[in-house]
């Protein structure tokens, strides 16, 4: 849930923020440096509106969607988990052709985990990328909706990109990112219009809801028209608990362990000392190393029997706590809610999802769920690409939102 603790962060930075100019207005750019250097933000950058754009240059790479009439890599400001200005990279890409009247409808995009180090960034991504299988599938997702006349903005997240600390599962930061990178995109390309959509995947999928869920209040300006989640991460509490007790490798621990870096870097009170073997903190610097798919295939955690990674007694409480606050299930969304999810998903289980509709549906949201049989993690997005895209037309077109929240039984295998 969104705590009184960050709602009070977010409430004093937005009252800064609003005293302070844009850096640049609708239409006005800075030609930002070639290469990596791209990504080094400029010595002695001052403070700016969240949303800000510092400086723009073309994209080329994955996240240069083909059908697009212009590929844009952006660095822009947005705001970190304790509400301080931060810079982020991200990408802008926008239709052939007129906009309609209103400019064009827009998508901001979130994607899944890619890893911890700067060079994970999708924006960053080559055909010879170390995700670039996964960032690939993103982009065949996103240019249909570039070719049938939406633009699409893409935050890399704090700390991927540009180097530093990622907030990893961390919604409320994450999903601030998202909603600024709309607001740097509208002033890079005026004609994008203030009718939007989020959608994402995976790690994503939980920031496309926590962005649904802070947009009307954070970017007031801008109207939120629904949000798309495919295999969205959650149930946090049941993951840890389940790599603590298994005598096995498991494909989840890296993930676990992100999660834990993550929230002990905010929260002083999660003490890794108290929760991981000194072998395991030994390693944990691995994590860093290239991106996910490194971290799942080669080294020490693509071995390592995930109980034994974990001290007796283990101090979770503190970790317990911080991961409820990011737990979608509890938000209240004012826009229908699409979540997909494939029945052979070994990475985000579908009983997972399951319990993540039922609590968002408990809450009062409206959620259609559509279920893919035998699609994995990435093939959610395949499998499910061409409902998204139909749904988030659906939703321009101001039509009414399917709730299956009434129906949703639960399911007799869980």
């Amino acid at each position: 849930m969104i705590t009184v603790r960050n709602l009070a962060i977010a409430s004093a930075s937005a009252l800064v923020c609003v005293s302070v100019a844009l850096s640049l207005t609708a239409g006005e750019t800075v030609q930002g440096p070639a290469g990596e250097a791209f990504y080094t933000p400029p010595a002695n950058l001052p403070d700016g509106e969240r949303g800000s754009l510092i400086y723009s240059r073309a994209l080329d790479g994955t996240m240069a969607l083909p059908s697009a009439a212009r590929n844009s890599l952006v660095l822009y400001r947005s705001l970190d988990p304790n509400g301080k200005s931060t810079v982020v990279s991200g990408s802008v890409s926008v239709p052939q052709g007129k906009p309609p009247e209103g400019g064009w409808p827009v998508i901001t995009w979130t994607q899944g985990t890619t890893g911890l180090n700067a060079i994970c960034a999708p924006s960053r991504d080559t055909a010879e990328g170390p995700e670039h299988a996964y960032i690939e599938t993103i982009s065949h997702l996103l240019d249909g909706f570039v070719k049938d006349g939406f633009a699409v903005v893409a935050t890399d997240y704090q700390g991927l990109g540009v180097a530093g600390f990622h907030p990893f599962l961390q919604g409320i930061p994450t999903g601030r990112n998202a909603l600024d990178m709309l607001r740097a995109g509208r002033i890079l390309e005026p004609e994008i219009g203030k009718r939007y959509a989020v959608m994402g995947h995976s790690q994503g999928g939980q920031v496309d809801l926590f962005a649904a869920s802070q947009g009307p209040s954070y970017v007031p300006e801008l109207k939120l028209l629904g949000d798309v989640a495919f295999a969205p991460g959650s149930q946090i509490a049941s993951r840890l608990a389940a790599v603590m007790t298994s005598a096995k490798t498991e494909l989840s621990l890296p993930y676990v362990l992100y999660t834990l870096q993550s929230y002990a870097k905010t929260d002083p009170a999660i003490d890794l000392k108290r929760i991981l073997t000194p072998e395991a903190i030994a390693h944990l610097p691995d994590l860093q190393e290239q991106c996910m798919s490194h971290a799942l295939m080669t080294g020490y955690w693509s071995t390592a029997i995930a109980k034994d990674q974990f001290v007796a007694n283990a101090d979770i409480e503190p970790f317990l706590k911080f991961a409820a606050e990011n737990e979608a299930g509890a938000l209240q969304i004012s826009a229908p809610t699409l979540v997909i999810q494939g029945t052979g998903d070994v990475t985000v289980f579908p009983a997972t999802t399951n319990a993540l509709v039922r609590q968002m549906c408990s809450g009062g949201n409206v959620v259609e769920y559509k279920t893919f049989d035998g699609a994995d993690h990435n093939g959610s997005m395949v499998a499910g690409g061409a409902t998204a895209h139909d749904w988030i037309k659906a939703r321009f077109a101001g039509k009414p939102a399917q709730n299956d929240c009434a129906t949703l039984k639960k399911p007799a295998a869980e």
